[in-house]
């Protein structure tokens, strides 16, 4: 790792966090032959429930007033946003759920679940969220 060598010690510390729920995270879902079985799919997922966990913490630090602490978790954040896609912009986002919308569904879950299949990767739960009330309120 060249972290390592340049004494990067946040990167290190936050891609061996990463191996590490990566590894427990394939253990849970495959027992004995994760090795053989672990998916894209299955790092990405880690990566974006580590993304979460961070903006959660550094939302709870903001409140405490630990800016240390704020400082750190968005550097690891940082970090761990270089190997995600970039997010799909609101006029996409929009244009898919007005077009799940168009079905006639008005069953939140339901439709949560439709666009949460067409747009896995690319945009956060709570915005599509977000988005989906908007749109059933104001169509």
């Amino acid at each position: 790792m060249s972290s390592l060598k340049q004494k990067d010690t946040v990167r290190t510390e936050t891609l061996r966090y990463l191996v590490s729920a990566v590894r427990y995270g394939a253990i849970a879902k495959y027992a004995s032959e994760w090795e053989l079985k672990i998916t894209d799919s299955d790092v990405l997922d880690v990566i974006r429930k580590q993304v979460k966990t961070h903006k959660e913490s550094i939302e709870s630090f903001e409140k405490a007033g630990r800016t240390d602490l704020v400082s750190r978790e968005k550097a690891q954040l940082e970090i761990l946003m270089e190997f995600i896609q970039a997010e799909m912009s609101d006029t996409d986002l929009e244009k898919i759920i007005t077009r799940i919308l168009s079905t006639g569904e008005k069953n939140f879950g339901a439709l949560m679940s439709q666009v949460m299949a067409e747009v896995k990767g690319k945009a956060d739960g709570a915005r599509v969220s977000g988005k989906l009330k908007e749109l059933l309120l104001h169509p």
